[in-house]
This record gives C-alpha cells, sequence and structure tokens, in this order.
C-alpha cells in the first residue's frame, strides 16, 4: 500500500537535518527517511514521487534550487 504524506514533512526534515544537499542527494534522503514508494501532497498538487515534490518546490520558490535550502520565513498555515 502506497503510503502519502504532506510535503511539509520533507520541509521539516531538511530544516532540521542542518545538511547541505544537491537535488540527487536530497531525492536519496527523502527516499531514505519515507521509502521510495511513498507519494507526496500538498493543498495543490498529490501523487507526487520525492522528485517531483523537488520540483513543485522550486517552481513554487519554496526551495532554492541552487543550494536546496527551504526558505525559512515562508509560513503555511495547515
Amino acid at each position: 500500500m502506497t503510503k502519502y504524506i504532506h510535503g511539509g514533512e520533507v520541509k521539516r526534515m531538511v530544516l532540521a537535518s542542518d545538511k547541505s544537499y544537491t537535488r540527487d542527494s536530497l531525492i536519496q534522503e527523502i527516499n531514505d527517511q519515507f521509502g521510495e514508494e511513498t507519494r507526496f501532497y500538498s493543498c495543490s498538487a498529490e501523487n507526487m514521487t520525492a522528485d517531483a515534490l523537488i520540483s513543485f518546490f522550486v517552481a513554487n520558490g519554496k526551495l532554492n534550487p541552487v543550494n536546496f535550502i527551504f526558505n525559512q520565513c515562508e509560513s503555511h498555515s495547515h
């Protein structure tokens, strides 16, 4: 059975880790933490792989595509 996890959990994981990531190492970390079969969702998207979730965060300005650091000032109300 596929697990579905809100993308905010990935953001919390990255912010808590205090690690530097490349796109590939972030995908690996997400898959290690949540499982490769896990799919992610947000308020406006669903059924995303780790790679698709990263693209979603980048496209929405939540994740810097150069150093893969989240904008810590951005808040999410739910």
